[in-house]
């Protein structure tokens, strides 16, 4: 059954000057008028009093039809009313026994049946089941009269069939174990009537059989017996004391038969509740008139308290509403000739707001998981033990919290989420339920529940950067540390325990499990083995990012890796060769002017960069100051003019050293040859005398035939020149070579700058054929980017070589 509540007399009770949270208030009222909630219902058990703790009562999987184990599934529990816990629940078994022994008179008083009422509450889906316990009724008191002894005063002109109420004794059991009967010790002037009371309860009453005569027997002694109807029966006795009076004709008479009167539950000891009045229209003693309790109840003498000459009744004991709210008193007046009136007092007991409300948890979870839907985490029950206004209640937790306050029945309340939570935007709520009563003045009951987020593995690592550069200098020693790379996880616990681990390389040929490694726990990645600029500058690869949650999340990075150069190459010389094989002699004619091009040193660097810069320096010559070679480029300049006092051979040694910290360097060996023109023989170097001194005959015989022969065949070359060139006058202004088509094909080559060569250079070669030395002649470098400078250099200049295989180079 669902409880369909409606707050539309909100705004009238606002009105009233009531307010409340609009968006979390929930009003409970005791009176439902259609209060129903699917798949429960209404049991009713017994047991019998004073059974020992563990008594069976019921076995609820049974009498609910559910199946074994169900019940602990469900997470079944007994909610009691007035939160007393008197039945315990053996999930298990699904036996309902006692959990303490019941005293039917302590739990209800004379009140019979003897009821006791609490709910059966089952989760998933969440029902209620309404229980009433009567507890049934043993036998284990006797009655027991307030009085043990009784004295009645009764004049001797009382007319046969006069009937004297006498005290009713009290005995707590209820029913068929109350009283149910009196009776008197055998005598020849009394018996005893039973009579019955409005409120079922059965009374004596001393009836005279026969006339008195104070002269002839002036006091009786008699005993009065109550038994119950208890198998076998209890009773208990008094002594009633019969007094003969002379006669007193005028009983007092009370002005009111009922007295009513209201008490605040709330007033002090002393308060005046009442005053009765009697009046005896007899004189002297007999209308001395006292006041007195008749047939009262221990309660009601122990709460109330009597002036026996004035009739004002005082309040002994404060009141308290939810225990009793009205009380019924019976007032003797008797005069002093012992003869008495009885009236009644009815004390209705005024509620005022002293109770706060209250609130009994059922069940309760600290803790739910994030991302989960609607969950329930509490079912609670409120309570006012106050009535009216006093009574009725406002529930309703703060705002701008994700959870619901939902209404079921019997005041029972369910506390649940409103939706999904995640952990990571809060991880602790502290929910206050509020409960404020209507009453003057309120009074308000808080309880604090903290709810814990927990967490769900809902977060995948996220590194701190979506790519790293590394920067590594070559030569590194192995497992040299490199760098780190870092990744957070939002979760907890292991969700953010982070491992880190290096994907397959996108490239199949890079070698990256003998490259780098990274520890697994703090991402530190490592080099493997020493790196080499030259072999490799630079590589890239991904690594992972994996979290300890179930499933695992996962995610990466990309790792960019430069190697930086280090100065580990010496410059090595291209031009000329140092291999060691037959030196290399630059032919200077001595018709050349200061600045004249002999050659260019050609050396290249393996490194980068800086490393790579390189530089030129004469270290040593055979007459210092004759030579001179440029610092950026190598080339190798005359000085000065030449004279005819100038050694013919010359060695020089020049330095290239790069730019690198240390830096390295290398030396070139040139030997240059003084001519007087490009028709002088070639003259041996110093070194090589000794070798051409051993040298037969026959090889100089041979050398000056081939002088002849190519001194010819050079002849008709010049000639086939000379014609070309006055034919292309115009392209010979620009520096191109005018050769024959066909037989002596041109060839534009490019000398680029190798290493750091400050600029290109562009050459037109002429080769000649035949079986003379053959020749290619440098006729004018094109310089695309800057004009070739220095002293001497006018236009175009000429320069021959011999290069390492024999060839003239012009």
């Amino acid at each position: 059954m669902r409880l369909r509540l409606t707050l539309r007399k909100e705004a009238a009770m606002e009105a009233r000057g009531f307010s409340f949270p609009r968006q979390r208030q929930v009003l409970f009222l005791f009176l439902f008028w259609g209060v129903s909630l699917a798949g429960s219902g209404f049991r009713r058990y017994s047991v019998t009093e004073e059974t020992d703790r563990g008594s069976f009562v019921v076995n609820l999987a049974k009498d609910l039809g559910l199946a074994e184990g169900e019940l602990a599934a469900r997470g079944t529990r007994v909610v009691s009313d007035d939160n007393k816990q008197y039945l315990l629940l053996d999930s298990h078994t699904g036996n309902l026994l006692t959990n303490e022994k019941l005293d039917r008179e302590k739990l209800c008083g004379p009140k019979e049946p003897c009821m006791l009422y609490f709910q059966i509450l089952m989760d998933d889906p969440f029902q209620i089941y309404r229980v009433e316990l009567r507890v049934r009724d043993i036998n284990d008191h006797s009655p027991v009269f307030q009085d043990k002894e009784t004295v009645l005063k009764i004049s001797e002109n009382t007319a046969e069939g006069t009937a004297f109420r006498l005290e009713r004794a009290q005995d707590p059991d209820g029913g068929p174990n109350g009283i149910q009967n009196y009776t008197i010790s055998p005598n020849s002037f009394f018996h005893v009537k039973i009579g019955g009371s409005d409120e079922g309860m059965i009374y004596p009453e001393l009836v005279l059989d026969k006339a008195l005569d104070r002269e002839e027997q002036g006091e009786l002694s008699l005993t009065l017996t109550a038994l119950d109807g208890g198998s076998p029966p209890r009773s208990g006795t008094s002594t009633i004391g019969i007094v003969v009076l002379d006669v007193n004709d005028n009983a007092p008479q009370f002005a009111q038969a009922l007295y009513e009167t209201q008490a605040p539950e709330n007033s002090p000891i002393g308060f005046l509740i009442v005053k009765v009045s009697a009046e005896d229209t007899d004189s002297g003693v007999n209308a001395e008139v006292s006041y007195s309790f008749f047939d009262a109840s221990e309660n009601i003498r122990t709460t109330f308290q009597i002036n026996p000459f004035s009739g004002e009744i005082f309040l002994r004991e404060l009141l308290d509403y939810e225990l009793v709210n009205s009380y019924k008193i019976n007032i003797q007046a008797m005069d002093g000739g012992g003869l008495s009136a009885i009236c009644r007092v009815l004390v209705e007991v005024l509620d005022t707001n002293d109770n706060a409300p209250e609130l009994i948890i059922s069940s309760l979870s600290n803790s739910v998981a994030e991302n989960s839907p609607e969950t329930v985490l509490a079912v609670f029950k409120i309570n006012d033990r106050d009535s009216g206004e006093n009574g009725k209640m406002v529930c309703y937790i703060q705002e701008n919290l994700p959870f619901l306050l939902k209404p079921s029945v019997e005041n029972f309340y369910i506390l649940m989420t409103e939706g999904a939570l995640d952990r990571e935007s809060r991880a602790e709520y502290n929910i206050t339920i509020t409960i404020t009563d209507l009453g003057t003045p309120r009074l308000k009951t808080e309880h604090n529940i903290t709810v814990l987020v927990s967490d769900v593995n809902d977060n995948a690592p996220a590194f701190t950067q979506t790519s790293y550069t590394l920067f590594v200098r070559e030569n590194n020693s192995p497992a040299l540390h490199i760098g780190s790379v870092s990744a957070t996880d939002r979760d907890s616990g292991t969700n953010a325990q982070v491992t880190y681990s290096l994907l397959p390389p996108q490239d199949p040929h890079l070698p990256l499990p003998s490259l780098v490694s990274i520890n697994a726990d703090n991402g530190h990645l490592f080099a493997l083995r020493s790196l080499d600029y030259e072999a490799l500058q630079a590589f890239e690869f991904r690594v992972g990012a994996t979290d300890r949650g179930s499933p695992a999340l996962s995610s990466e990075a990309l790792v960019r890796v430069l190697v930086l150069d280090a100065n580990d190459n010496s410059p090595f010389v291209l031009y000329p060769l140092q291999n060691g094989s037959a030196p290399c002699t630059e032919l200077v004619p001595r018709a050349a002017e200061p600045g004249y091009l002999v050659t260019k040193v050609v050396a290249v660097d393996g490194d980068s960069g800086q490393n790579a810069w390189l530089s030129y320096q004469l270290l040593k010559a055979t007459e210092p100051g004759l030579f001179g070679v440029w610092a950026h480029n190598g080339e190798v300049h005359t000085a000065r003019l030449l004279s005819e006092r100038d050694a013919a051979k010359h060695r020089l040694v020049v330095l290239v050293k790069d730019n690198g910290e240390p830096p390295r360097s290398a030396t070139a060996t040139l030997h240059v040859l003084l001519v007087d023109g490009f028709s002088q023989p070639y003259l041996p170097l110093p070194e090589a005398a000794p070798a051409q001194a051993e040298a037969d005959s026959l090889t100089v015989y041979l050398v000056v035939a081939l002088a002849s022969v190519s001194s010819l065949f050079l002849l008709s070359v010049l000639l086939f020149v000379a014609v070309r060139l006055c034919r292309r006058s115009r392209a010979a202004s620009v520096g191109r070579c005018s050769v024959p088509e066909g037989t002596f094909p041109g060839h534009l080559v490019d000398v680029s700058g190798a290493g750091t060569l400050s600029q290109s250079y562009q050459y037109e070669v002429c080769l000649t054929g035949g079986p003379g030395t053959s020749e290619f002649k440098f006729l004018k470098p094109i310089i695309s980017d800057i004009q070739t400078q220095g002293p001497g250099r006018k236009g175009e200049q000429n320069s021959t070589f011999r290069n390492s295989f024999g060839f003239n180079i012009q």
